[in-house]
């Protein structure tokens, strides 16, 4: 089956977040982190959701507190842990959110990873198929609550895993919220491809030499399901550090960094050039359109050094290369 060939794809302009990690003893870092990040033009943050993790806040009630205080930037859950979010609370959650910041809302969702702890949390026990299977069933269930189009009140699903008798739909978003899913193995990618919006990978898991399989298999979903290449979006999570020097001394530290959630990120470590130069190579050859910054130190410098520098030069680069490349 044929896919889209990168000079095919037409690629969106690139958006550029700034992650927040939801520590219980960093709040005011948080707000601190928020008001620069929309202060300073950034398009999206996001919180990684691990609620079985007694040294971090609630995901949604994070998010929530952080989009009142601010006012244009976007919110998105990198991603949501579905095995312990009931899938239709998980959709009045975010819709909720949606209106309340008139539509500022980005829903990342996953199929679960860390399964001792979501069990030891009341969760269910799933085989991987048995995830993906259930992760499935939570999109539809999902955009059933959610009623874009207005056509029912009433809901009724029979799935394995889920079941809706007749239950209430709404309230409906402000705006379209994207699903993102955080897709690593094939059947996941392949769901991304038939049901999401967004792709949301992490380098440390996802490393470069990968991204194009990866890229294929979601653009063959995508055929074969009647789609169009640019109705899925492609976020690529980039930890590390910007050093402030914009010297050509820079590194990308293959050796894994254990955080405190047990997830391990590979770090990017340079100068602002070399991010610029790594970003704009991730747009051009691996047709990543979206990025979010996870600063290593979680520090507003950090924030800052990317919003000022980073990014701009970005956007100004990829301007260039896609003016030549239509022309």
């Amino acid at each position: 089956m044929s896919t889209v060939s990168p000079k095919e794809k037409i690629q969106p302009d690139p958006l550029f977040g700034i992650n927040i990690t939801p520590s219980a003893n960093g709040a005011d870092n948080a707000f601190e982190i928020a008001r620069i990040s929309d202060n300073m033009g950034i398009d999206l943050i996001s919180v990684q959701d691990h609620p079985y993790n007694g040294s971090f806040f609630d995901t949604w009630t994070l998010i929530s507190a952080l989009a009142v205080s601010t006012k244009n930037i976007y919110f998105m859950t990198n991603v949501a842990d579905v095995p312990l979010r009931y899938p239709p609370l998980l959709a009045k959650s975010a819709a909720t959110l949606d209106i309340l910041t008139k539509g500022r809302v980005e829903l990342g969702v996953g199929a679960g990873a860390f399964w001792k702890a979501i069990i030891g949390y009341g969760g269910p026990s799933r085989t991987p198929a048995e995830a993906i299977g259930a992760l499935e069933e939570a999109i539809q269930i999902i955009q059933l609550i959610w009623n874009i189009d207005g056509s029912s009140y009433r809901a009724t699903f029979n799935g394995k895993f889920y079941q809706l008798d007749g239950a209430q739909t709404g309230p409906r978003p402000f705006h379209p919220i994207r699903i993102w899913l955080g897709a690593l193995g094939q059947k996941m990618l392949r769901l991304t491809g038939r049901l999401g919006d967004g792709w949301t990978p992490s380098y440390g898991y996802a490393p470069p030499d990968q991204i194009p399989k990866m890229q294929q298999t979601i653009e063959q979903s995508i055929s074969a399901v009647g789609r169009k290449s640019n109705e899925v979006r492609r976020n690529y999570n980039l930890a590390g550090i910007i050093l402030e020097s914009d010297s050509n001394k820079s590194t990308v530290k293959t050796d894994l960094q254990h955080h405190e959630n047990g997830e391990e990120n590979g770090l990017l470590t340079g100068s602002v050039g070399f991010w610029v130069d790594i970003i704009v190579k991730f747009y051009k050859d691996l047709q990543m359109d979206s990025f979010t910054f996870w600063p290593a130190n979680e520090s507003s410098e950090q924030v800052e050094l990317f919003a000022k520098n980073v990014v701009p030069r970005v956007k100004e680069n990829i301007k260039k290369f896609s003016i030549a490349k239509n022309s």
